[in-house]
């Protein structure tokens, strides 16, 4: 178990009806990253979380609960580190993965190199000893998500997100020891807290210059190694983010982009595919610009 005793945060059933994504302020700074590299276990003790949290419908990669449990398994009973670069995602992965991390059984240690937002903030709080790169930072919010119905969804909706929010707030509760309305405050005002504000407000434990260095010469390869995100995968997210901005939900972005590379469905006829590509990206482009 942790070293901490952390709490164990609840598990909740996903609604089918909603869409799941970090807020498309923070998807479209993550879509300028060229840093990323496939979660998993590294041969020291360390798993980085260099991704979004949940799959990622471009890459085929994203960081799950299904890798970190794989991970931590082929780790074993050794102390870890957890390296966290990471704009979020999905809040239930994230809880999954905190969980998971919180329940090792040796010690967790949590460093975030660039930022740990969203649902990457949740999966820090498991760590035993929390360090902030010099010039990294850290994000609370309330739990974001798109909601399609009428208007007993959308009250359902409002009071599921009370549950989700207050799940969060425990989680930040129980590592920082701050109490319930100062984070509940943070949590409303959308908060990207500097490193030396994020060991402030208990959300860290110490600011340390040597994670931004690379620490050591292996540390240093390991970064060089790191395969940058390809030019058209950084546009696609720049054009999700955008349409995310506009209210579209996840199922129809992708449907859009699916449509623009030609994967429609095979009862389309000949005569349909002609003219498909162009009204597929006009769709698009009239949807950013409304």
């Amino acid at each position: 178990m942790s070293l901490r005793q952390l709490p164990e945060a609840p598990t909740m059933a996903r609604p089918q009806n909603y869409q799941w994504d970090a807020p498309s302020d923070v998807l479209a700074k993550w879509a300028e990253h060229s840093f990323a590299a496939a979660p998993g276990a590294d041969a020291d003790a360390t798993i980085s979380i260099f991704d979004v949290i949940g799959e990622d419908g471009w890459t085929g990669g994203g960081v799950t609960a299904n890798r970190i449990s794989a991970a931590l398994r082929s780790i074993g009973s050794k102390d870890i580190t957890v390296r966290i670069n990471s704009p979020g995602g999905d809040m239930f992965e994230g809880i999954a993965i905190y969980n998971l991390l919180r329940a090792h059984r040796a010690k967790v240690t949590v460093e975030v190199l660039g930022w740990a937002a969203s649902a990457a903030s949740i999966i820090a709080m498991a760590g035993d000893d929390i360090r902030m790169g010099l010039g990294s930072f850290m994000m609370v919010h309330n739990a974001w998500g798109l909601v399609i119905g009428n208007r007993h969804d959308l009250r359902e909706a409002a009071s599921l997100f009370d549950e989700f929010d207050a799940a969060i707030a425990d989680i930040y509760h129980a590592r920082t020891g701050m109490d319930r309305v100062s984070i509940e405050r943070l949590m409303d005002a959308e908060t990207f807290m500097t490193a030396a504000q994020a060991v402030e407000y208990g959300f860290a434990d110490a600011v340390d210059d040597a994670i931004v260095d690379g620490g050591n010469d292996e540390d240093r390869a390991r970064a060089a190694a790191t395969a940058p995100v390809r030019p058209e995968i950084q546009a696609r997210r720049r054009i999700d983010a955008a349409l995310a901005k506009q209210g579209v939900s996840r199922t129809e972005r992708r449907k859009m982009f699916n449509q623009i590379a030609g994967m429609h469905d095979a009862a389309d006829t000949a005569t349909h595919d002609a003219g498909f590509h162009a009204a597929a990206i006009q769709r698009l482009i009239d949807t950013i610009r409304s």
